[in-house]
């Protein structure tokens, strides 16, 4: 019991109330085949780093606030005139969050940052890849309660994918919609 203690609100609900709310649901037979949520992935680019060199440092900053983790750069893959980018030049920036970081993201994401959203009627439900696992953009980070206004130097939107061990897109949607995912009836 002392082991639940330590777990954060999320991760026990999924223990608790998830769990045995989709196994009822689905009849899966062994308590291992409920998916669980694996890994959160946050990316964003930075299209405007030719510009404005410290505009790299801004965003990492920005990311790191949010998710409490120092993101990566990423590099270009491959050379693109008409982007004036070059193979190895930095475009973007990462975070993957597990475990605990995981499911803290998660609560602030799903009752503090979306509530903030402007005109706000739910998240769309064909986001979903096939695959189980469920892909979303924000149009801009000040959602996030850590982000103060008067310290944004560019609005930047970013990518959030929430991968899932869910087999199916209706398993996956179950599963998120019972952690608290607001999506739109």
């Amino acid at each position: 019991m002392a082991e639940k203690k330590n777990l954060s609100r999320k991760a026990q609900q999924y223990a608790e109330e998830v769990v045995p709310a989709l196994t009822k649901q689905f009849g899966y037979k062994n308590p291992m085949e409920v998916p669980k949520l694996v890994k959160i992935v946050i990316s964003t680019g930075l299209g405007d780093i030719k510009d404005n060199a410290k505009s790299i440092q801004m965003a990492v900053n920005e990311i790191k606030l949010i998710t409490g983790q120092q993101p990566i750069l990423t590099k270009a893959r491959k050379s693109v005139a008409n982007f004036k980018v070059r193979e190895g030049m930095n475009v973007g920036i990462k975070v993957t969050l597990r475990g605990s970081r995981m499911y803290e993201f998660y609560d602030k994401f799903v009752s503090i940052a979306l509530p903030r959203v402007r005109d706000f009627r739910g998240l769309p439900t064909d986001s979903f890849d096939g695959k189980g696992n469920y892909n979303m953009g924000i149009k801009e980070q000040l959602i996030f309660p850590e982000i103060q206004y008067d310290q944004v130097e560019k609005i930047r939107g970013m990518d959030i994918c929430f991968v899932t061990t869910a087999k199916t897109d209706e398993e996956a949607r179950e599963l998120l919609r019972a952690l608290g995912m607001p999506f739109k009836k």
